[in-house]
């Protein structure tokens, strides 16, 4: 699932559109704000994955649960327009690659450093802002943080910041040691 948000040729097309329109008509903020909303949404619903991602599925369903998602969350009416859109084109399976390419397009536009951080459980307030602390040394810029919690990892954090990842979960370090015990 969050391996789905990764930059495609198809999603960096539509991404590309969709941010010329928003920074046309002066909604950027707005359609950011929607992308981001669907994107948690994304990552918590199964039916909304399946949904857009099913090959049962017509253009024209697709599109119409698009837009009944993003009219019911109260979206830019550009945003709306987008989803019916891309599911039109037969391309809402490509949605998660748009949201990447556009929230790349934004951060290159304005500025902003995003960072993503996965846990094993959810973090405090305290050590996300010693994580933000430490990403603004790292960085020499304050990050615009999104949390997520992934149990997979066992402990230990995943920070990704723009294509670069910090692995430093328990998962991975166990791997590694599963792997230098084999060669040895």
């Amino acid at each position: 699932m969050a391996d789905d948000f990764r930059t495609t040729e198809v999603g960096a097309r539509y991404a590309q559109a969709l941010f010329d329109l928003a920074l046309e008509t002066g909604k950027l903020d707005a359609v950011r704000s929607d992308l981001l909303s669907l994107k948690a949404a994304w990552i918590e619903s199964d039916d909304l994955r399946r949904m857009a991602q099913s090959p049962l599925l017509s253009a024209e369903e697709q599109g119409r649960g698009l837009t009944a998602v993003a009219t019911a969350a109260k979206f830019e009416t550009t945003t709306v327009n987008f989803l019916g859109l891309l599911a039109q084109n037969g391309r809402a399976r490509d949605l998660a690659g748009v949201i990447t390419g556009f929230e790349t397009l934004y951060a290159r536009h304005t500025g902003v450093v995003a960072a993503e951080i996965v846990s094993a459980v959810a973090l405090t307030p305290l050590q996300t802002t010693h994580i933000r602390g430490a990403l603004v040394q790292a960085l020499g810029k304050v990050p615009e943080l999104t949390t997520r919690v992934d149990p997979s990892i066992l402990g230990g954090l995943k920070v990704k910041v723009g294509s670069k990842l910090f692995d430093a979960s328990l998962k991975t370090k166990l791997d590694q040691m599963k792997f230098a015990l084999k060669r040895a």
